[in-house]
């Protein structure tokens, strides 16, 4: 499972692969990138983890939805 990051960057939010040095979508506003995100996502799947606009890290979901792992009670 390939894993994604939404950050900001200047005065655009950016989806991209972990491993890439381009960005795989640009937006102005974190709710376009994902939006976009969410259709791109369509044809793949990974993990994305949304940060906040100061960079730190505020969630994470996992495309399709039943490759979400179990809740540990860890």
């Amino acid at each position: 499972m390939d894993n994604y990051h939404i950050t900001k960057d200047g005065d655009q939010w950016k989806l991209k692969k972990e491993t890439a040095k381009r960005a795989t979508e640009v937006a102005n506003t974190k709710k376009k990138i994902i939006k976009k995100t969410q259709e791109y996502i369509k044809t793949h799947e990974g993990s994305v983890k949304i940060h906040k606009q100061d960079g730190k890290f505020q969630e994470e979901r996992t495309y399709p939805k039943k490759k979400d792992p179990p809740e540990s009670k860890g």
